[in-house]
């Protein structure tokens, strides 16, 4: 099934689920007034919610309106814990060999992983910013909101957990990040925000494009108008998402409502060209991809007025979960 929250004025919005083609949604409120309230009683919910989902897709809803993505906020507006990875090596590997350094074996083992911070976006919420002399990047990815979770949580019992997922925009301020680093913290001022698709959805609506744990389809990222990068999300993925929500429990329980980013999409052949040429998922990667041809960058980052689409289609070239379409405006 396919869900969403709509604005109302509150901090959590009302849930409502949307129709498969995602031309109608249905409110909610007489299962679940939010996706939180949903979450934290998913066994008993989700069917009341599944059954008001085949009754939309078949026509039969009484209450059916024409959904709009722009009055969304993200699905879970506020959520327990959000974490942020690298689950495309080949991401890290471009970032380490622009600097002309090796990557770490032990990032091939082990997945690097930050705790989030910042707001969560709506899809058409603007991405306000003081400064753009920070170095503004957009970060095409996907994300899971994950059920219930103990410490030490292995990966196939973290797979069974995975309630929702949905793409994301996880915005960083590339200038800052060095000195953060460099302090031997962060990143965090360089982590403002994070922007959501309007639509999250069961695992089982995408079929055999999800398998072993990995979303099988292109993410398509399209820059002030222009295609940037279109590449399979499945492909070159180092750690599925059983392995990365199971890294975040090492130390510590979950709770139903947690959010997992695992970083923007990345595949090796970034420099292939053509029509499914993978291009890029942030400005960052072609940077890097540039520095190693060129000897420097040539790509600036976002500037004030500034548009990213992130959206992603199906087989058969369907939308699967609306598309964030977010402006970078100033502060």
């Amino acid at each position: 099934m396919k869900l969403a929250t709509i604005k109302d004025g509150s901090r959590d919005g009302q849930l409502a689920v949307v129709g498969r083609d995602l031309k109608t949604a249905h409110m909610a409120d007489a299962i679940a007034p939010t996706l939180r309230a949903a979450l934290d009683d998913w066994a008993f919910i989700a069917p009341q919610l599944d059954a008001l989902y085949a009754q939309l897709n078949a026509g039969q809803a009484r209450r059916a309106f024409d959904f709009d993505p722009a009055a969304c906020m993200a699905p879970l507006p506020r959520a327990h814990a959000l974490a942020s990875a690298a689950a495309w090596p080949n991401h890290l590997a471009l970032e380490y060999r622009a600097r002309g350094a090796d990557m770490p074996a032990a990032l091939l083992d082990e997945p690097l992983m930050a705790q989030g911070g910042g707001e969560l976006l709506g899809p058409y919420d603007d991405i306000a910013l003081a400064h753009e002399e920070w170095g503004i990047d957009f970060g095409a990815g996907i994300a899971a909101i994950v059920d219930d979770l103990p410490a030490g949580a292995t990966p196939d019992e973290a797979h069974g957990r995975i309630r929702l997922l949905m793409l994301a925009n996880e915005v960083t301020l590339r200038n800052l990040v060095p000195d953060e680093v460099a302090k031997g913290g962060g990143p965090l001022h360089a982590r403002p925000a994070t922007g959501f698709s309007p639509v999250a959805l069961t695992p089982d609506e995408l079929g055999d494009a999800w398998r072993g744990g990995k979303l099988h389809l292109r993410i398509k990222s399209t820059w002030n108008g222009n295609l940037v990068g279109q590449p399979d999300a499945g492909a070159d993925m180092g750690f599925n998402f059983p392995q990365l929500i199971a890294h975040l429990c090492k130390t510590r329980r979950l709770q139903a409502g947690s959010i997992l980013c695992a970083g923007p999409v990345s595949n090796k052949e970034s420099s292939k060209r053509g029509a499914l040429a993978p291009g890029y998922s942030c400005i960052a990667q072609q940077r890097s991809s540039e520095t190693l041809a060129d000897g420097a960058p040539g790509t600036p980052f976002m500037r004030f007025g500034d548009t990213i689409r992130i959206e992603m289609v199906d087989e058969k070239g369907k939308p699967v979960f609306g598309a964030i379409e977010q402006k970078v405006s100033k502060a």
